[in-house]
C-alpha cells in the first residue's frame, strides 16, 4: 500500500515565512544538555578503527573505539557492519568517534490482522500501511513474555531487524496492553489539556519523506537543539491541517497541532533536549495506553513518536524502545527543558 508523501516541510517553510522561525531553547548551553549528532547512512566500509558510511549524500568517516557499541538484532561487533547495511550512528559527546550503532534496525507497531505459525500482519496505520512481521523461534519466546495474545485486534509492538523476508523480530517494543485495539477508552471532552505533555516517547521507522523534512534544520541558528522529526498523535483532521479524520482520540487529552508544528522535546532520562518538527500524524501511537520504566515509570500515553535520529540523538536507545519524556507545544519556554 503506498504511504502518502508528508507536507510537514513545506507546511514548515510556509509558516516559518509568515511567523519567522521559532526560537531554539534557551537555557540549554551545557553540552549534556543538547542532542547529539546522529548519522544514518549506508555502510560502505569497517574495519576496527574507523567507520565509512555513506550519508547526508556524502562519505563520512568515523573513528571506532573500543568503547563503541554495535547493535544488530542484540550486541554485536565488526561484523555487522556489512557494506550495504543501513546504520544509525550516534556520535561520543566529546565528538571523537561512534558511540553507538545500530544496523538494519526497524520498528512494527499497531494492530494485529492476522497471525501465521511465524508470522503477524500488522497495520501500521493510514500513513504507514501493512507489514508482515517474522517471528522466528529463538525470538517468539521473548515476544509472547510481554505479547500474550498474539490475536486479531490485540496491539502488537516490536523491535526488528531487516531480513530479506521482511522485518524479523528480535524483542518486544513494549508490553502489550490488556484491551483490544478497538477499546481504548478517550479521556472526557472535558478534560483540561496541560501545557507540558509528560508521558512515553517512543520511535518510528522513518521513512523517506519524513527525513526529507528535518533538512535544513542544521543551517539556521540553534541548530544544535534543531533534530530529527516527530509523528504527534492529535494532528488536526480538520483543513489542511494533515490530521486523518478517522485517528483515535487516545488515552490522554492532548493539544490538536498541524503538520509543521515544533515540538520541544526533553528526554527526562538524560536530560537533553531537542526542538522537532510534526512530520506525520501519529495515528498509531494513540492506541498505546502504556508506560515506560527506563527511568522511574512515566505516565500512561505516548504523547509523541519519533524518528530515529530524534530519539537517539536525545540519548535514547532504539532497543530500549521508549523513553520518559516532557513535550512542549510551539515556542519553547524560557528554559526550554519543559519541566
Amino acid at each position: 500500500m503506498p504511504v502518502p508523501r508528508r507536507r510537514g516541510a513545506g507546511r514548515r517553510r510556509r509558516r516559518e515565512a509568515v511567523l519567522g522561525a521559532s526560537p531554539a531553547p534557551r537555557g540549554g548551553s551545557a553540552d549534556d544538555d543538547r542532542p547529539l549528532r546522529v548519522l544514518t547512512g549506508i555502510v560502505l566500509d569497517a574495519s576496527p578503527h574507523l567507520l565509512v558510511l555513506h550519508a547526508e549524500g556524502r562519505e563520512q568517516r568515523l573513528p571506532l573505539t573500543p568503547a563503541t557499541k554495535v547493535w544488530r538484532g542484540g550486541p554485536g561487533g565488526l561484523a555487522a557492519l556489512r557494506p550495504g547495511r543501513e546504520a544509525i550512528v550516534r556520535e561520543a559527546a566529546d565528538g571523537l568517534g561512534a558511540d553507538r550503532i545500530w544496523v538494519d534496525v526497524r520498528r512494527v507497531s499497531g494492530t494485529i490482522l492476522t497471525r501465521g505459525r511465524d508470522t503477524v500482519e500488522v497495520d501500521m496505520g493510514p500513513h504507514r500501511g501493512r507489514v508482515h512481521v517474522l517471528l522466528p523461534p529463538q525470538a517468539l519466546g521473548r515476544v509472547l513474555v510481554r505479547h500474550p495474545r498474539l490475536e486479531p485486534g490485540y496491539l502488537f509492538d516490536a523491535i526488528c531487524v531487516r531480513s530479506p523476508g521482511g522485518p524479523q523480530a528480535v524483542r518486544p517494543g513494549t508490553s502489550q496492553p490488556g484491551y483490544r485495539a478497538d477499546d481504548l477508552a478517550a479521556p472526557p471532552p472535558t478534560a483540561p489539556v496541560p501545557d507540558a505533555l509528560h508521558g512515553t516517547a517512543t520511535w518510528f521507522d522513518a521513512g523517506q519523506d519524513a527525513e526529507e523534512a528535518r533538512s535544513g534544520w542544521g543551517t539556521r541558528g540553534g541548530a544544535e537543539s534543531r533534530i530529527g522529526g516527530a509523528a504527534y498523535p492529535a494532528v488536526d483532521a480538520e483543513d489542511e491541517a494533515g490530521g486523518c479524520a478517522d485517528a483515535p482520540a487516545g488515552c490522554v487529552p492532548l493539544p490538536f497541532l498541524s503538520l509543521g508544528s515544533e515540538l520541544a522535546v526533553r528526554n527526562e532520562c538524560t536530560g537533553r533536549t531537542g526542538v522537532v518538527p510534526v512530520v506525520e500524524c501519529g495515528c498509531a501511537a494513540a492506541l498505546f495506553c502504556d508506560r515506560c520504566v527506563e527511568c522511574g515509570t512515566s505516565p500512561r500515553g505516548r504523547v509523541v513518536e519519533l524518528t530515529p535520529a530524534a530519539f537517539v540523538g536525545l540519548g535514547g536507545e532504539l532497543e530500549a524502545g521508549c523513553f520518559n519524556t516532557v513535550v512542549r507545544h510551539g515556542a519553547p519556554d524560557e528554559d526550554g527543558l519543559g519541566r
